[in-house]
């Protein structure tokens, strides 16, 4: 018998949240604002790391500054995972949240499942492509109000990809965790199968919403299915 999950890591996007959310709100205020952001804090320290990364990355020079931004929006326009791009949206999706141009979108029933776990003693971890920032900007700016006292900590790419195994054997070494003790929920099968090669415990979140998978791969799946977070046990 599979034991009694300590930890919960979720993804966000589709699992917790809404994909339209991040790709009719989030995406199109980065792509529409990234360039003038660029220009205007080209200088700044922060911004300046992460341009350098940036460059690197498109294989563009360091100085470019319009070449950079023209990888930034090709890279927008692909949903690349890159972290750089990650960084350089969180610190402009910072300025959208602390405007009140949006809230970010969270399922009722993630919120109060959440909640339950976490007055349960259940620790609760966050692992997005969205960078950390991101992340906690998300949490803290929800439509549900600051979920972030709800989490004890937050990880991105700067562990590794979402579908490669090494990347959730650094995130348990990083909790001080056995992998087995640690149940991670998505709705993207190939971070399920990752996460499952580590030895962590799975549950693919299937919101009609949200998915593109049949019934028959549902039925196919080594993971547990479940349609909301209501559905998803701890065992």
């Amino acid at each position: 018998m599979t034991a009694m999950a300590k930890v919960i890591l979720t993804d966000i996007e589709g699992t917790t949240s809404s994909i339209s959310f991040v790709r009719d709100v989030l995406f199109p205020y980065a792509a529409q604002h990234l360039p003038m952001f660029v220009r205007a804090n080209a200088h700044e320290p922060a911004v300046a790391e992460q341009l350098r990364a940036a460059a690197q990355e498109a294989g563009v020079a360091g100085d470019d500054c319009e070449a950079i931004i023209a990888a930034l929006q090709r890279w927008i326009a692909e949903d690349r995972k890159i972290t750089p791009l990650k960084a350089l949206q969180g610190m402009l999706w910072e300025h959208g949240y602390r405007n009140g141009d949006y809230r970010a979108h969270v399922y009722a029933d993630a919120f109060d499942q959440l909640q339950q776990w976490h007055a349960a003693g259940v620790s609760l971890y966050v692992y997005s492509s969205g960078s950390i920032q991101a992340q906690k900007l998300f949490f803290g700016y929800s439509e549900f109000g600051d979920m972030t006292p709800l989490f004890r900590d937050y990880f991105d790419t700067t562990s590794g990809a979402k579908q490669e195994a090494d990347s959730y054997r650094r995130i348990a070494a990083a909790i001080g965790c056995a992998p087995v003790d640690i149940l991670f929920l998505s709705d993207i099968r190939g971070e399920l199968d990752a996460a499952r090669a580590a030895g962590l415990q799975t549950c693919w979140l299937v919101r009609p919403a949200d998915t593109t998978a049949t019934e028959a791969d549902l039925a196919a799946s080594p993971h547990a299915v479940a349609r909301d977070f209501h559905g998803v046990t701890l065992r």
